[in-house]
């Protein structure tokens, strides 16, 4: 199985809540196409990032990466 990139589990955590990329994108205080070009692999979070969507979506940004290393 390939890993999971952070777009991967973002788009799939995002979707699990019913949440669009505008919705997250307003929660977490980001643009919707960063939140596109994310789940794409086409930009890489920052710390920063991170915290501000896994605040969004109701996780802890360290089960983000452990899904990430995992391949969830």
């Amino acid at each position: 199985m390939p890993e999971k990139t952070f777009g991967d589990v973002l788009r799939e955590l995002r979707r699990e809540r019913k949440m669009s990329q505008e919705e997250l994108a307003f929660r977490s205080g980001l643009d919707r196409t960063y939140i596109s070009l994310l789940e794409r692999g086409l930009r890489v979070p920052t710390i920063d990032t991170l915290f501000k969507v896994s605040r969004s979506l109701g996780v802890q940004p360290e089960d983000i990466v452990a899904q990430i290393k995992a391949g969830r």
